[in-house]
């Protein structure tokens, strides 16, 4: 594993390339497209030439606007709303060339909760934080591949997932680790599909470590003493994977700046010396069944 200097000259591709980035939902106004890593990548990717067709519950933050930049109301936890996102781009601008499923909240359930209802049988936990950061960030990028498959219209192009190093790692915040550990698995199992379907479109995931944004404000790590790093940081590791053609099913980790791809470089080649190289993988395994 190799670490990754991401250059503003690796980029340049980006430019006039149409990104559709989802962000903000109803139930957490601290985060999404509007600040953080959202807004990050929306600020990059316009100063690169692009145009970004963002999805969220509140209009960019201090009324930030540009030429190339449009804004539609969108609850990423609700369908109509991702379709008429998505129809709205690909109307504006007759193609879409990139997706980042970026909306996200914090933990919300409580599973050691004891909170009963009249009945005295305890409360069912809340989902939100799976609807948000799982079902939604599949939903998008199912109608990204949509509007990409050359079948209807498109051009192929890329999804970008945002799933966090509590993808991968022990995290007491229950509900948003097991997000996030499905969104790495959606990406491997897209990643697989979409080569056998023979798609033009690949796909990628981001796992930031501590990043300041709404979501988790810089003040509240300083007071924890957990160094940090800006949301630009985040927003380069998935600007690369839409940028570099030749990145596919992989995952690029970013903390402190630096940027490593770690799907390839570490979990592929874990997973052979679990199950050896004189096997068939489970995906072999799956086409005799």
């Amino acid at each position: 594993m190799t670490e990754l200097l991401i250059k503003d000259s690796d980029l340049e591709s980006l430019n006039d390339k149409v990104i559709v980035i989802t962000a903000l939902i109803s139930s957490s106004p601290r985060t999404g497209g509007s600040s953080g890593i959202g807004l990050a990548t929306t600020q990059i990717l316009l100063s690169l030439g692009a145009k970004v067709v963002v999805g969220d519950l509140q209009c960019p933050k201090d009324g930030f606007s540009h030429p190339n930049l449009s804004f539609h109301r969108t609850d990423v936890t609700i369908w109509k709303d991702l379709v008429a996102l998505f129809n709205a781009a690909k109307v504006q601008h007759g193609r879409i060339d990139h997706v980042f499923a970026n909306a996200g909240i914090s933990y919300a359930a409580d599973y050691l909760s004891t909170e009963t209802d009249e009945n005295g049988d305890l409360k069912e936990p809340t989902w939100i934080c799976e609807e948000v950061c799982l079902k939604a960030c599949i939903n998008t990028a199912t109608l990204g591949i949509f509007h990409m498959r050359p079948d209807r219209g498109g051009h192929g192009g890329s999804i970008i997932v945002t799933a966090s190093i509590a993808a991968f790692t022990h995290y007491r915040g229950v509900d948003y680790t097991a997000s996030k550990h499905g969104v790495l698995g959606f990406m491997r199992g897209m990643h697989t599909l979409l080569g056998a379907a023979g798609l033009p479109i690949r796909i990628n995931a981001i796992a930031p470590s501590w990043t300041y944004s709404g979501l988790v404000p810089r003040e509240l790590l300083d007071v924890v003493g957990v160094q940090g790093q800006p949301p630009e940081a985040a927003a380069r590791s998935a600007l690369i994977l839409m940028a570099d053609g030749t990145r596919t099913g992989q995952l690029m980790h970013s903390a402190h700046e630096r940027f490593k791809e770690i799907e390839e470089s570490i979990f592929a080649s874990a997973v052979l010396q679990v199950i050896g190289t004189d096997e068939p993988t489970e995906d072999e395994y799956s086409l005799w069944l």
